[in-house]
């Protein structure tokens, strides 16, 4: 039995190679306001047997190629431990080259398991996790119902940390209007000094099922969105870091490691106004960027 996916289905840009299995069906907690990825599914894990047999279905042919596995949906680290042990067992006996097995965690999912099981589950494969961060700022959390303060997902993030996993987190520009822009920035390098995850991600605010959330906000202008960015790199901090802001939400792209690439990773940004100054009333427009599908 091969996957049979049921829309719409979301995975990091850099699990573009990963075979994926959809273990969970939406996200476990679903209640965060500016978010819009499943408001059309109800929550449902999936049964390890099923998935198990997903698995044994992936043809012999295409076994080796396979060397990254994603498990989807938004929150696939909640999965009951005993079965997620089965379904990384299942994935280690059918792919001989498989190196790693990702996934979403939400700091509600890292709460479901110990520090030992993490350890085992990281040595079963599952080596990444992808952690919606949002904001390091606790107004901000609260206003869009995240359900933890920075420092309760700080505890958590560093509990995986400990357990020897690789967290890939994710920020998003904007997400504080105005009003506390270069709070938000600022909150969000703080916690990120602190976690020192491998990756840290930017992405830009935009409208995804969420209009409630963006009319609620006095939002920011082009300017302030990359002032934001800019205060956010000159705090960061953090012993060794990737940076990228390639989300297809970003009109500006960067890309860097903490710390070698700090200073010009802040002139990118400079030049970036600089350049946006030459078009008259660009850097004072709210970014259109929208989707409509899902």
């Amino acid at each position: 039995m091969m996957p049979r996916y049921v829309e719409p289905l979301f995975r990091p840009p850099s699990e573009a190679r990963s075979l994926i299995f959809q273990i969970t069906l939406g996200c476990s907690q679903n209640s965060c306001t500016f978010c819009g990825m499943y408001k059309g599914k109800s929550f449902h894990v999936r049964q390890a047997p099923e998935i198990i047999a997903e698995i044994a279905g992936i043809p012999e042919i295409y076994r080796p190629r396979i060397d990254r596995v994603f498990l989807a949906d938004g929150d696939a680290l909640v999965y009951p431990f005993e079965g997620l042990v089965e379904i990384l067992d299942a994935l280690a006996d059918a792919f001989p080259q498989l190196a790693r097995v990702a996934c979403y965690a939400s700091p509600a999912s890292l709460t479901t398991k110990s520090p030992e099981q993490l350890a085992l589950l990281r040595e079963k494969k599952l080596r990444i996790l992808y952690f919606g961060l949002e904001s390091g700022d606790d107004e901000t959390l609260s206003k869009i119902n995240k359900g933890y303060t920075s420092d309760e997902m700080a505890q958590q993030a560093l509990k995986a940390r400990a357990a020897g996993m690789k967290l890939s987190v994710t920020a998003i520009l904007g997400l504080a209007g105005r009003q506390r822009s270069l709070a938000h920035a600022r909150s969000s390098a703080e916690w990120v000094n602190r976690v020192n995850p491998e990756y840290f991600s930017l992405l830009t605010l935009f409208k995804r099922h969420n209009d409630g959330f963006v009319r609620s906000l006095e939002q920011c202008t082009r300017r302030e969105l990359m002032l934001e960015a800019r205060e956010m790199l000159t705090h960061l901090q953090p012993r060794f870091t990737i940076l990228r802001s390639n989300h297809v939400s970003n009109f500006l792209n960067l890309a860097g490691s903490y710390p070698k690439d700090r200073e010009r990773l802040i002139r990118d940004v400079d030049t970036a106004i600089e350049r946006g100054g030459l078009y008259p009333g660009f850097l004072d427009q709210v970014p259109e960027y929208e989707e409509e599908y899902y």
